[in-house]
């Protein structure tokens, strides 16, 4: 849950151990000899700057030199004078190199504009504990639901539109049934939350109920053969958006957890309670909802086919939710008793909140529960 925008908000712990790591980062950017190379440092590097912090990673910006600027000009302009370096800590996909699989994918992305470019990374975690990579500062502003929903759909339909070649799919986690697969990691970070000696029994209890229907709709849904996949961000608040003005572009960010999958996973994870009130106090009704859907299939533009998409996105609104509500369980044990990770405390308000009664109730009732 990163963000490149300084605007996404302040790093949190910012004390020694933040201190530290700035310490051996700054270290880093002196004496790589393969990065310096990579982006044209002579002398002294530039000065890092702390940036902003998810769960998993922390971001630091610099000051681009020129023998990275004119890297990326050749690669289709210049469209910002600093640049982000990505601190892996911790992967929420399970991968030995979170950072190698993001930049992967995010290399396969470049040709629809709409992503960071990148321009090192390093995987090795010999020089320093962490996955790190460098990839460009993009400018904008996150979106408002009241006034970006179009130009959210623009996004994701070039986003999707995005051909990727045979050769290339081995490198990006590609689940046989994308519904099944999401909610069998519900179930799995859930687990977490039922072992707990604090577990709240209306959560166990209404998420259980969730989780049953849940496994009903995706085992009828069946495997994704037959039908276009692309590469879905699946993580699709409203600070991952960065939104131009007249004279720029907008772009989609924070790539921690992509898959090879069907375009439904992120059409989903964008429409649902649980990804729009995250950031924002926004919760999108059935009419906003499908005012979105017609600006995306307009966007789309006959690139790939839409038919079906409509009936297939119902179930994947349902199972969705509850993915929202199982991070937020497992992540609240971890918060809860100091487990590992990184703290954000707008993170922790945001849990409590959605592990409610009263939000559970709530998406029971316009999700799960039957007429």
């Amino acid at each position: 849950m990163t963000k490149q925008a300084e605007c996404a908000g302040e790093l949190a712990g910012a004390g020694a151990g933040a201190t530290g790591e700035l310490a051996t980062l700054q270290h880093y950017l002196e004496t790589c000899e393969g990065l310096r190379r990579a982006l044209g440092i002579e002398g002294s590097a530039p000065q890092l700057h702390r940036l902003a912090q998810g769960e998993c990673n922390v971001n630091y910006w610099f000051a681009a030199p020129q023998a990275a600027l004119d890297q990326l000009d050749a690669r289709g302009g210049v469209r910002s004078d600093r640049l982000v370096l990505r601190v892996n800590h911790v992967s929420q996909m399970h991968l030995e190199n979170q950072i190698t699989y993001e930049f992967s994918a995010l290399d396969l992305l470049e040709p629809c504009g709409r992503t960071p470019r990148t321009l090192w990374c390093d995987a090795s975690r010999t020089a320093v504990p962490w996955g790190v990579g460098v990839e460009e500062l993009l400018p904008g502003r996150p979106l408002s639901y009241e006034t970006d929903m179009p130009e959210a759909a623009r996004i994701l339909a070039d986003v999707h539109a995005v051909e990727v070649p045979a050769a290339a799919r081995q490198a990006l986690i590609c689940p046989a049934n994308p519904l099944l697969g999401i909610a069998q990691e519900c179930r799995q970070m859930f687990e977490k939350y039922r072992s707990w000696h604090a577990a709240d029994d209306f959560v166990l209890t209404r998420v259980d109920a969730m989780m049953q229907e849940a496994f009903s709709i995706a085992q009828g849904t069946g495997e994704s053969a037959g039908q276009r996949l692309c590469i879905a961000n699946t993580e699709l608040n409203s600070h991952n958006f960065l939104i131009g003005d007249d004279t720029r572009p907008s772009y989609l960010i924070d790539w921690e957890k992509p898959l090879l999958s069907v375009p439904e996973q992120d059409l989903s994870h964008f429409l649902v309670p649980t990804t729009t009130n995250w950031k924002t106090s926004t919760i999108l009704n059935r009419a906003q909802r499908e005012a979105f859907l017609d600006e995306y299939e307009q966007a789309v533009a006959g690139r790939f086919p839409t038919q079906g998409l409509r009936e297939r996105l119902d179930g994947y609104l349902t199972v969705t939710c509850l993915r929202g509500i199982t991070w937020c369980a497992m992540a609240c044990v971890d918060y809860t008793e100091g487990g590992p990770g990184l703290r954000n405390e707008d993170t922790f308000a945001k849990i409590k909140q959605f592990l409610s009664r009263e939000y559970l109730e709530m998406i029971w009732s316009d999700f799960y529960r039957k007429a």
